[in-house]
């Protein structure tokens, strides 16, 4: 018998509320979920865990959103997860600097659990 794993999603943000109902709404989703507040701890996590996707805030403490993508691109091992931006951040140059980066997908806040959720499945295999 062949057991399915849960794919992995990590969310990154610096709010907490933010990051609970992410993690809630995961969960829910039927994933294995991760959290990070910032920059460093997300990095971290990424090299353990090796997430499917990561949802992540372009504007947090200990290394932006933006130098985080860019970091988990530049590396080979790495460059195969999903980055998908949520931010407050909806200016079309903000927009430019995370596809720049390396995003896979870019969307603002407030944003629709059911489009996120609908965009993530569509990352996985």
């Amino acid at each position: 018998m062949h057991i399915q794993r849960k794919a992995k999603v990590l969310v990154v943000d610096g709010e907490p509320n933010i990051l609970m109902s992410l993690e809630f709404l995961m969960r829910k989703s039927g994933y294995e979920v991760f959290i990070a507040r910032d920059g460093a701890e997300a990095l971290q996590l990424v090299h353990e865990q090796r997430p499917n996707v990561l949802v992540l805030d372009a504007m947090m403490p200990e290394a932006d959103g933006y130098k985080v993508c860019r970091l988990i691109k530049a590396n080979p091992d790495l460059k195969q997860t999903r980055v998908i931006f949520l931010s407050a951040k909806n200016k079309e140059s903000d927009i430019e600097k995370g596809y720049a980066a390396g995003a896979d997908l870019y969307l603002t806040k407030p944003f629709s659990t059911k489009e996120l959720v609908k965009r993530i499945q569509e990352f996985l295999p």
